[in-house]
């Protein structure tokens, strides 16, 4: 099962949390407090619409994540503190805000040619700038890769761009 059971016992003053991971605990009914959260992997797809580019360029980018709650003791603690009682769907509403906010203000500092020919420096990069604002939530980036969008859409941004860059120069 990829659960974690945290159980908290507030019985005679008591205030033991307890952390299980593949396993099971003994819990008692009407004293002791029990609630699951998943360790399974989450996909997860932020998409930016509309977002201009270094160049003044509006684009459209999709991303595909694949995320899960840390399983360290410390860290599985905060993903806890962040998100017991949370159903999967809510989690990945948090973590996919995140993520589509540094994809985006990473979106305004490139240019169209930068995102489309090196979609995976742009992916590590997102990688990069959103892992230590997810880890703060007890969660890990998996992977993150860049969908490539239509390429008549991709050639308007680079034609955009291109004219832009000529009538700045005139």
């Amino acid at each position: 099962m990829n659960t974690c059971c945290f159980k908290c016992c507030g019985c005679c003053g008591s205030d033991s949390k307890t952390y299980v991971v593949g396993g099971w605990a003994w819990a008692w009914c009407l004293i002791s407090d029990t609630k699951r959260i998943t360790l399974e992997i989450m996909t997860l797809q932020p998409r930016c619409e509309d977002v201009e580019t270094a160049e003044g360029v509006a684009i459209t980018v999709t991303g595909v994540a694949q995320v899960k709650v840390m399983t360290d003791h410390d860290l599985l603690a905060v993903a806890c503190e962040q998100f017991l009682g949370k159903s999967v769907m809510e989690i990945k509403a948090v973590v996919l805000q995140t993520l589509e906010g540094h994809l985006r203000s990473i979106l305004g500092t490139l240019t169209v040619e930068q995102i489309y020919q090196d979609r995976d420096q742009f992916a590590k990069l997102v990688r990069e700038v959103a892992a230590p604002d997810v880890g703060r939530m007890g969660i890990e980036i998996l992977s993150f890769t860049i969908k490539v969008g239509n390429r008549d859409w991709v050639m308007l941004g680079l034609w955009q761009a291109s004219f832009k860059s000529i009538i700045s120069v005139c």
